[in-house]
């Protein structure tokens, strides 16, 4: 077996794109998608009937907005995806409302009624929140009715307790975004093993495995290949269509990450003031979770340009 495949023996490998091309070809379980992954597609001759249609939406009087347009795009693609795969789709709430709890929520019902317009049952989709107190408490909520949430932009210990406090389906500890604030610092790590990214993502495995938490850890923001086997054995990684190719051509032996056994200890609780007290006191974790919320809106915004133009 190359790589690649060793790996799906390890970890359930998901595609981290818009493209459906890749998808057709790596054959993920499931996929994720958000404004940025879409952005990446809006010049692709796959996708340019999708982003026509939503042009022309918008311009008729369809969508009360570009914002809207911009929705029910992201839901079209996702519907694109549940139909070229088995498992999860994720869809993001817009990240402007990252800090509001009752308009995450409205939008979580209203990708859920898009979708099930198109025949795609709620059991298929995973909603996609910001990491905030917010955003973790609007999956609290969402999660109580049955509906599944993926926390994103999750970079520290703090923020993956709070999710588990909140029994949120799956978390997204982003790797990468970790690794590049501390390669900007001037730490470069020596090898994948003692990457900060992996090492922090590796940290909250071990917290939920030894204290019986179901929540899913997906690895997320992979730079390098590397990172993705230093990480073989995690639940869930979602890796690039470019990293994937890689991946298929490489013939080394993956080595999964040892197991932990359940202590029976149940995971502490975080209350708001501990939660947002913590995440002020780790400038890595306070930074970058910034910097991708203004990602996310600055690829919206961008995005519903595309569509108005």
């Amino acid at each position: 077996m190359n790589t690649l495949e060793q790996l799906r023996e390890h970890s359930i490998v998901v595609a981290d794109t818009a493209d459906f091309h890749a998808i057709e070809t790596f054959k993920p379980v499931d996929a994720t998608t958000n404004p940025s992954l879409i952005l990446k597609q809006a010049q692709s001759a796959v996708t340019a009937e999708l982003i026509t249609e939503t042009k022309l939406g918008l311009k008729a009087g369809r969508f009360a907005s570009a914002a809207e347009a911009t929705l029910d795009l992201s839901v079209r693609f996702g519907v694109e995806i549940a139909r070229r795969i088995d498992g999860y789709v994720s869809t993001e709430v817009d990240a402007r409302l990252s800090f509001n709890t009752a308009r995450s929520i409205e939008q979580a019902h209203l990708i859920l009624e898009k979708y099930q317009a198109f025949g795609i049952s709620q059991d298929r989709i995973l909603v996609k929140l910001a990491s905030t107190w917010e955003g973790i408490q609007a999956a609290k909520a969402l999660e109580a009715e049955g509906i599944g949430c993926n926390l994103t932009l999750l970079f520290s210990e703090t923020q993956a307790i709070a999710a588990a406090n909140a029994q949120a389906t799956l978390i997204s500890p982003f790797v990468g975004r970790i690794y590049d604030w501390y390669v900007a610092k001037g730490e470069h790590p020596k090898s994948a093993q003692s990457d900060p990214g992996v090492l922090s993502v590796k940290n909250i495995l071990n917290q939920y495995k030894s204290h019986g938490v179901s929540t899913i850890v997906m690895g997320a923001s992979f730079r390098t290949a590397d990172q993705v086997l230093a990480l073989a054995g995690c639940d869930r990684l979602t890796i690039s269509p470019a990293l994937l190719e890689e991946l298929e051509k490489r013939q080394e032996l993956v080595q999964p990450i040892p197991t932990v056994s359940p202590t029976g200890q149940p995971l502490r609780t975080l209350t708001r003031d501990e939660f947002l007290l913590a995440i002020a006191g780790d400038t890595m974790a306070n930074e970058k979770l910034a910097d991708g919320i203004t990602r996310f809106i600055k690829d919206q915004e961008t995005l519903e340009r595309l569509l108005s133009d």
